[in-house]
């Protein structure tokens, strides 16, 4: 009877197995074809650098260590995981051998290191449990689904414990230091007889083979996913600059649309971020749009990217997602979901207390905006409008902290992006503010529509220094790419006059491009209209190539992330370029800027995302300020990666905010936490912003707003104070 008790089970284990594994597949490959939808998308091979982050990232588990409790947590059952699954091949070995194990040298030591790993994996699942419940993370859902995991892992692991506890009662093993749980569950249940402790452990042994199958089943069809996914996702992740943008080929005669108007319009490693997505709400968390009140969360953003994409996939190539359908009630058709009527409504801002910052009213708009459409083919739902609104998409401030924490290494911006191409290239819809700072910028090079012959009347206001033009200096050595901020905007011209007088008194040889120097392009890119960003750096290269440029130096991060990132790709060769603070850094090393005047200021230096998250210059402007004497710098809860965009970019800067909190507003408030005397900064668009927001907080007389470059000015000259009929140091 043991004999074919035996084969018995040896057949149903295979059985079922082979059924679980045959699901799994199954679940996989349909979601395979549907990512076929998408375009094809050119993966670069990772160096020795791009294999040290994934190294970093998948086994380090480096960005969801960015929160501390919750990336301990996830260690523990990543690696209690990969521990537990030689105590889960040990686990079969026992019940399809009727009592053997593994010939493993010092099994008694493996055999305690398999229940102390059970045990941190249930700790863990109870803190887990406790973030989700007890804590209330807002950016965690809540609900029986996300919550389901929690369910298969504490059956799991109690289900090993119970197994090898009758396990001990079925071959009449004693206590043992090196089995105290198992051995404890035995004593819990004293004198069964042999067969109904052996009957209890198939039970149990059963239970968690059938608990395993169905999680396995379970990932592909759900966030889970992403423990396939999400490795692939890094490994496969951009091997060049964050947040560089793709270049349109717009001569190509046979493309039908430019941008993304349908969800297979997107590349298939973009439909790769969906499936990696774990829905931590670690982007969401972090975004300015989702924290002021806006519609847009880039959690949101991709989940419903890939429900449309499952949906509709499903409805092109007839393979439902849902495995076995038989489980879902017969034909397994998925549901379709789009935005809800009442997706038209602005979020309602209605942040509590003194919360400078808050998710919860943009999560309860997503949440009640998007609804099952029973009714309703996937095919018939438009992505834009019906998937995305356009609020969200012009929410977007670009800059890319979601992209930033996000553990599966997924990319949020370049899809936002891709679908403001659709919607301005294709549609011609733009929000009237953004429209008209485009068609000023095409038609004068500037966003405000000054003349082109304005451009350099800014070196008039510098007494004594001279602002020599590509055409006076010749030969010079860097080439002031001042900017349409720098060039036209009253505060900003303040930082072109300290940079230029810095370079002039470090006998930097210098020369500006005056009247003959455009708009960068960066505004137009990030609101999509990649046509006139195009011929702006067509027109800028030929410049550069002109005049022999070999070195350029601004003042403006959105610039010098264009020109150092993006202009390769139309051209620009061996060009190196700087931003202000990286030369002045510089400059204040080789001794050729010595800041001699104190300047007696608590300073709160705010990061631009173009400078930090995109560039990583982080140290930097820090090191200009901390080799000024008297300065006291302090950072902000929100700093470096993690500092909280200031909103102006990705066109922002040129469109109003009508929904919630403005963004600056937030940001100031949180500058102003740390009680300052000065907001620094080292880009115009912040420094607009912050000054802003001084001014909304009433704050302004005695909270100044400066950019880096003024503050050394001012300490290398002591003829410059940071505040008027106030004389700093001397």
């Amino acid at each position: 009877m043991a004999v074919g008790w035996q084969t018995a089970n040896w057949l149903l284990f295979v059985a079922a197995v082979g059924c679980g594994c045959y699901l799994f597949v199954k679940a996989v490959y349909r979601r395979v074809l549907y990512m076929k939808l998408g375009q094809t998308a050119e993966f670069k091979v990772r160096g020795r650098e791009g294999a040290g982050t994934f190294l970093s990232q998948v086994f380090g588990q480096k960005k969801l260590f960015k929160d501390l409790r919750s990336g301990l947590m996830h260690f523990v059952v990543f690696y209690g995981f990969i521990v537990l699954q030689f105590g889960a091949i040990d686990l079969i070995v026992k019940g399809l051998t009727a009592g053997g194990h593994l010939p493993l040298p010092a099994y008694e030591l493996f055999s305690l290191i398999q229940e102390i790993t059970v045990l941190l994996i249930l700790v863990a699942m109870g803190y887990a449990a406790y973030r989700r419940y007890g804590e209330k993370l807002r950016r965690l859902k809540r609900g029986w689904k996300p919550s389901l995991v929690l369910y298969f892992i504490f059956s799991l692991m109690l289900s090993v414990l119970l197994s090898l506890g009758f396990e001990r009662l079925w071959l009449d093993l004693d206590y043992s230091g090196y089995a105290p749980v198992s051995s404890a569950i035995a004593r819990l249940f004293p004198h069964p007889t042999v067969a109904t402790a052996q009957a209890l452990f198939y039970l149990f042994w059963w239970l968690h083979l059938l608990i395993l199958l169905a999680f396995l089943v379970y990932v592909p069809q759900s966030k889970h996913f992403h423990l396939i996914t999400a490795p692939i996702n890094i490994w496969l992740g951009r091997a060049e600059t964050p947040g560089k943008l793709k270049k349109l080929d717009l001569e190509d005669e046979e493309a039908e649309s430019f941008g993304v108007g349908k969800i297979e319009q997107f590349t298939q490693k973009q439909m790769l971020d969906f499936y990696a997505c774990v829905e931590c709400g670690r982007c969401t968390n972090v975004c300015p749009a989702s924290n002021t009140g806006k519609a847009l969360s880039p959690m949101h953003l991709i989940t419903k990217l890939r429900d449309h994409l499952t949906e509709k996939g499903a409805a092109v190539t007839g393979k439902s997602p849902r495995v076995p359908e038989l489980a879902f009630g017969g034909g397994g058709a998925a549901n379709t979901h789009a935005l809800a009527e009442k997706a038209g409504r602005a979020v309602e801002w209605n942040a509590e207390g003194d919360a400078i910052t808050d998710i919860r009213p943009t999560l309860a708009w997503q949440q009640a905006s998007w609804t099952a459409m029973p009714d309703a083919s996937p095919e018939q739902v438009e992505l834009i409008g019906g998937v995305m609104t356009e609020d969200e998409i012009w929410a977007c401030t670009t800059c890319r902290n979601c992209e930033d924490q996000c553990p599966v290494g997924n990319g949020h911006v370049d899809k936002i992006v891709d679908l403001r191409r659709h919607l301005v290239l294709m549609q011609g819809s733009i929000p009237h503010e953004g429209q008209r700072a485009l068609q000023n910028i095409e038609r004068q090079g500037n966003p405000w529509g000054l003349s082109r012959s304005d451009r350099d009347k800014w070196t008039g206001e510098i007494e004594g220094v001279r602002v020599p033009t590509v055409r006076e200096n010749p030969d010079f050595q860097y080439l002031f790419f001042v900017g349409s901020m720098g060039a036209y905007d009253l505060r900003a011209r303040k930082i072109s006059r300290a940079v230029a007088r810095l370079l002039n008194e470090a006998g930097v040889s210098f020369a500006i491009l005056g009247n003959e120097e455009r708009n960068s392009g960066d505004t137009p890119r990030r609101m999509g209209n990649e046509m006139l960003f195009q011929q702006l750096a067509s027109d800028n290269i030929e410049t550069f190539r002109k005049y022999g440029v070999r070195k350029i130096v601004t003042a403006c991060p959105h610039t010098f992330n264009t020109f150092k990132n993006e202009y390769p790709d139309l051209g620009l060769e061996n060009v190196e370029v700087l931003h202000h603070t990286q030369l002045l850094d510089r400059l204040i090393r080789e001794g050729k800027l010595r800041p001699r005047y104190e300047v007696k200021e608590r300073i709160a230096y705010h990061d631009s995302c173009y400078l930090g998250r995109y560039n990583n210059v982080y140290d930097e402007p820090r090191n200009v300020l901390r080799a000024i004497p008297g300065v006291e710098l302090v950072e902000m809860a929100r700093s470096r990666e993690n500092g909280m965009c200031c909103g102006a970019g990705g066109g922002m800067m040129w469109m109003e905010e009508t929904a919630g909190k403005r963004v600056n507003l937030a940001r100031t408030e949180q500058a102003l936490a740390v009680k300052p005397t000065v907001i620094g900064s080292a880009c115009p668009y912040c420094l607009t912003m912050m000054e802003d927001g001084t001014k909304m907080k009433e704050v302004a007389d005695h909270v100044r707003a400066k950019d880096i470059a003024e503050i050394l000015e001012q300490a290398v000259f002591g003829d410059s104070p940071l505040r008027q009929n106030h004389s700093i140091g001397g």
